[in-house]
């Protein structure tokens, strides 16, 4: 009989720091998010309509990169900076 002693991580176990550098330089997130919330990410972007749904494209640890109207354009900045980029529900 033998026994496997490797020590598998469970989610639980994952820092939020350790979290924060997986894919560090190489994967990229879009997210939508509202209009209402574009000031707390892009202090410098000029005021935007309310209601409107945006795309922002973030580091993996959390960065924002870019912010735009289309999931497409995300994703498209995200290829051409050779991030591969995940989506987050």
């Amino acid at each position: 009989m033998t026994h496997n002693t490797e020590h598998q991580i469970t989610p639980a176990e994952i820092t939020p720091e350790a979290l924060a550098v997986l894919g560090g330089g190489e994967i990229a997130y879009v997210r939508s998010i509202r209009s209402e919330d574009v000031q707390a990410l892009f202090p410098q972007a000029p005021q935007i309509a309310p209601g409107m749904k945006l795309f922002t494209l973030h580091a993996a640890d959390g960065t924002p990169i870019m912010l735009t109207d289309s999931r497409e354009a995300a994703l498209a900045n995200a290829m051409e900076h050779q991030l591969v980029p995940v989506s987050v529900h």
